[in-house]
């Protein structure tokens, strides 16, 4: 399950979770955005209970997003323990962030 985060949110979230979390930066006038999406559902399915997926609009938390340095879209972070241990900019293909998320995450499927 995907869980779209807001400002007001996303510390908790993040701060809280005991696995590792993918953070997706997007925004809806995004087409490689739009791409990822489905991409991105499919990885929550295939890694659920081992890491957290969640998404942030940049419109929406504007903070969020800046405090991470975000300024190319989609950026995927991944974060252990709240810290980013990771980062991916672009819409690659499902394969390859799967490999990612195995390498950097230290997770199987």
């Amino acid at each position: 399950m995907v869980r779209q985060l807001k400002s007001s949110d996303f510390d908790e979230f993040v701060g809280g979770s005991e696995l590792p979390v993918v953070v997706d930066f997007w925004a809806e006038w995004c087409p490689p955005c739009k791409f990822l999406a489905p991409i991105f559902e499919r990885l929550a399915e295939r890694f659920a209970g081992k890491v957290e997926f969640v998404k942030v609009d940049v419109d929406v938390a504007p903070d969020v997003a800046a405090r991470f340095g975000i300024y190319a879209i989609p950026t995927l972070i991944l974060l252990k323990d709240g810290k980013e241990v990771a980062r991916q900019e672009g819409a690659l293909p499902e394969e390859v962030l799967v490999e990612w998320i195995k390498s950097k995450a230290g997770v199987e499927e």
